[in-house]
């Protein structure tokens, strides 16, 4: 007896769609047809089956399937490198670091507010503002009218009239590195370091003798605890010590509170206050404290729980609340009283609420090739076609898995490590700098269905526009906000002294364009009103005050204006104007959609004026300024021009097809290399041209020269937007969406034939689950928790495709080209489904 794929996949499939047990019931009868030889079903056809989640988290009520993928980091031997080897855990507010040492171990902790710098530091802190407002004023319309009439001035030359040495900006700090010494040999078998993304838990284990060691590690966010389990199965205890390890720049008090290790002090810089509580529990033999810590003699297991804060606050312009330790005694208590099992089921139970939402498969993979094995073949080219999708599946979920770490409701937003760090002065400070990085860490989170993941930037905006306020009224004499290159969690909104980094007052248009983009994923109209408006419009406010007229066009730009880290200051360089364009258009949407007609009256007249940045040069290319001198031999990192293609949506190979091409000119020109974030805003312009495989090699790219051991980005030093920004170009490369249309799987490469991604975010709040084979669309389904008309662009003619409800009853569309319109109504799934065999 013979059956074919279609009669399987597609009829039966629709046949046992109508309830969760007949889902099992077909998933079983797939099972046991291959398992009987029956058939060949395709790799994708056959991956379907392993496990149903709902995808789309509350929101959905349609039932998918995933793939075998496994979702752990692997590693065989322990680490030796903070930055190369850590296996990351985190909670938004701590991060955790796992190296795995065997009978030496460092469990690196960081607390996100930990901060030297800022108010009350012993280097002063003025924000970056200069002490003589007027006098940086008039240097500024001295610069500015310089580049009106000359059009250029070195970055030194600018630097040297409007930068300045900032005062007390300070660094993100390491908290503690918990060190744990076993008296037990070095010398073990079967050792595994493994990352379980799923589940948001890190274990190591090995065997000696007769003897099995189990550790357990993981970042509980309701709770607020990091959680470590030491144990050991067999013939020996566990014996040694544990010794908590601060770093020498902050006073240092321990002492011990209802059984519980109590360390606190302060900073010397600033004097800000932090407090760490640890409690242990042992199981078997005896846990002594001592003056430093622990003694382990012969237990089975050792339980710790940890908890750190400190009087930070995100408050102007002190950014200091009460000492934190009545509420890390209430918080570790209360951690205490739920017990380890009870704590580690809570954050599963939590953590996995986000990252089940989406599941990504290329190749079914059984898991044997260990992590840092499988990228170093990539690495020196030696992967195979299955092994490089099998990490290609591998990253995109490791960047979901880092924001859902490092960035939770109530926390910082991440930084340029996210929330972990091994230092005292970290590269960069691991700040917030805001001509690109910051916004490329929450490109990914609305679109891979994380948008609670990306409150803490709101927050965190709306927090900096204080401060930001005097910073357009001291250096601009500007109504509204803005600030420069960069910024701390001290409300740093001012100038720094770097000729090619310190000047960038578009950041403010920048940071307004993800809330309006919540808003067009989420369709959130109280967000929109209550938050979204408030910053876009300060921002344009800002910007209508401030920019100028050109009188060799008669158009308003933006002067001085740079390029980032590239070229000459200059009038109107391409990104200024599209940023800023594209933030004037859209606030003038808003107003509209508000009826607040004044402020639309306003944004319009400044839009009508204001030039585009869009200018098609000599070679073909996009310029990145306003006069014709591109280099068509820079091979330079920033390609910040391009902002129009990616993250705006002004570019497009449809809508503006000689634009687009201009900006492919661009792409090929600037070559594939630069550093990991370089490369992952390639992925994403790549992308947005439909070009899958040249996306595709870029990823490659960046896996093979930009990604370290633990798949940690590499700038270098480690830099984690490059992760965040791949995954979101991934998720472009499969899914591009504009308000009340989509394109499904758009820039698919060749080296993807086959595969399904369940539960990924189109703008319109809508959930996307998709399935391909031999490169074509097989199927995709949609739900949406409101009633709304969208235009879905497919891969082949309309006809080709069935589209259904649920209940499989089809519905009325209209159809044009590759192009389908329908209406989906609240809470309804729908279904396209092609014809016939793929």
């Amino acid at each position: 007896m013979a059956f074919d794929s279609q009669f399987v996949n597609v009829f039966l499939l629709r046949l046992f769609s109508r309830c969760d047990a007949a889902v099992l019931s077909f998933c079983l009868f797939k099972k046991a047809l291959s398992r009987c030889s029956l058939l060949v079903l395709a790799a994708a056809g056959l991956s379907g089956c392993s496990e149903r989640v709902n995808v789309a988290g509350t929101d959905s009520q349609q039932v998918e399937w995933q793939c075998h993928v496994d979702h752990r980091l692997k590693f065989a031997t322990p680490g030796t490198e903070w930055e190369a080897h850590s296996l990351p855990i985190g909670n938004g507010y701590m991060g955790a670091s796992v190296l795995g040492g065997i009978k030496s171990d460092t469990l690196n902790i960081a607390e996100k507010t930990l901060w030297t710098g800022g108010p009350g530091s012993s280097e002063g802190y003025d924000f970056g503002w200069p002490e003589e407002a007027h006098h940086y004023q008039q240097n500024l319309r001295l610069v500015t009218d310089t580049l009106l009439s000359e059009r250029s001035l070195s970055p030194e030359e600018v630097a040297g009239k409007l930068g300045r040495d900032p005062k007390g900006y300070g660094s993100y700090q390491a908290m503690l590195d918990l060190n744990v010494e076993f008296e037990h040999s070095e010398q073990v078998s079967d050792y595994r370091r493994e990352l379980d993304m799923a589940k948001g838990v890190a274990s190591v284990t090995f065997q000696h003798q007769q003897t099995h060691y189990y550790r357990e590690f993981f970042a509980n966010y309701p709770s607020q605890v990091v959680a470590a389990r030491y144990s050991a199965n067999g013939a020996e205890g566990l014996s040694g010590r544990i010794v908590p390890k601060l770093p020498d720049n902050r006073s240092v008090e321990t002492r011990w509170q209802d059984g519980n290790l109590v360390i606190s002090g302060k900073l010397h810089d600033n004097q800000l206050a932090y407090e760490i509580q640890i409690a242990a529990e042992n199981q078997g033999g005896a846990l002594i404290p001592t003056q430093q810590g622990w003694q382990l003699n012969n237990v089975n297991s050792v339980t710790l729980l940890v908890v750190s804060a400190t009087n930070y606050s995100n408050s102007f312009p002190d950014y200091r609340t009460v000492h934190p330790h009545a509420l890390l005694t209430s918080r570790l208590s209360e951690a205490v009283n739920k017990g380890y099992e009870a704590l580690r089921d809570e954050h599963v139970t939590d953590h996995a609420a986000l990252y089940s939402r989406v599941n990504f498969c290329l190749e079914d993979t059984g898991g044997k090739s260990t992590t840092d094995t499988l990228l170093a073949t990539v690495t020196d080219n030696t992967a195979t076609p299955a092994m490089q999708r099998q990490l290609t599946q591998l990253y995109y979920q490791f960047g979901r898995y880092l924001l859902i770490a490092s960035s939770r409701q109530g926390t910082l937003p991440a930084n340029l490590q996210g929330v972990w760090n091994n230092y005292t002065q970290a590269p960069w400070s691991s700040d917030y700098h805001v001509n690109i990085n910051l916004q490329m860490n929450y490109w990914l989170a609305d679109m891979t269905n994380l948008s609670e993941a990306g409150l803490p930037l709101y927050d965190f905006v709306e927090g900096l526009r204080e401060p930001a306020e005097e910073t357009a009224k001291r250096l601009f004499d500007a109504p509204g906000w803005t600030l420069l290159l960069n910024t701390n969690i001290w409300g740093y909104t001012g100038l720094i002294s770097w000729p090619t980094a310190f000047w960038q007052p578009e950041a403010n248009a920048w940071l307004a364009a993800h809330f309006y983009q919540h808003y067009l994923y989420s369709l959130d109209e109280t967000f929109l009103r209550d938050r979204a408006w408030p910053v876009m419009w300060g921002a344009a406010q800002f910007w209508m005050h401030t920019l100028v007229t050109d009188p060799t066009t008669g158009q308003l730009v933006v002067a001085p204006s740079y390029s980032p880290e590239h070229g000459d200051f200059s009038v109107g360089a391409a990104m200024s104007q599209q940023i800023v364009g594209a933030l004037i258009r859209d606030t003038y949407k808003v107003a509209k959609q508000l009826g607040l007609n004044e402020q639309a009256s306003e944004l319009a007249s400044t839009l009508s004026s204001l030039a585009s940045g869009l200018n098609i040069g000599q070679y073909g290319q996009l310029q990145e300024w306003q006069a014709d001198i591109d280099e068509m031999t820079s091979q330079h990192r920033h390609i910040s021009h391009l902002y129009a293609l990616h993250p705006d949506q002004e570019i497009s190979p449809i809508r503006t097809p000689d634009l687009a091409e201009a900006a492919r000119r661009t792409l090929e020109a600037r070559g594939d290399g630069g550093t990991g974030w370089s490369k992952a805003w390639k992925i994403n312009f790549w992308a947005r041209l439909y070009d899958g495989d040249r996306a595709n090699k870029l990823l490659l790219e960046q896996l093979r020269h930009s990604t370290l051991p633990n798949l940690w980005d590499n700038h270098p030093p480690f830099q984690i937007d490059g992760n965040f920004g791949a995954t979101a170009g991934i998720s472009e490369m499969l899914l591009q969406s504009q308000p009340g249309a989509m394109q499904l799987l758009p820039a698919l490469p060749a080296a993807w034939p086959n595969g399904r991604i369940n539960g990924i975010k189109a703008m319109g709040n809508i959930t996307v689950s998709m399935s391909w084979e031999n490169g074509k669309l097989a199927d995709a389904s949609f739900y949406s928790p409101r009633s709304q008309k969208v235009t879905i662009t497919l891969l082949d003619e309309a006809g080709f495709f069935d589209i259904a409800d649920k209940t499989g009853n089809r519905i009325a569309v209209s159809q044009q080209g590759r192009r389908v319109t329908l209406t989906i109504s609240a809470g309804q799934s729908y279904r396209i489904q092609r014809k016939g065999k793929v």
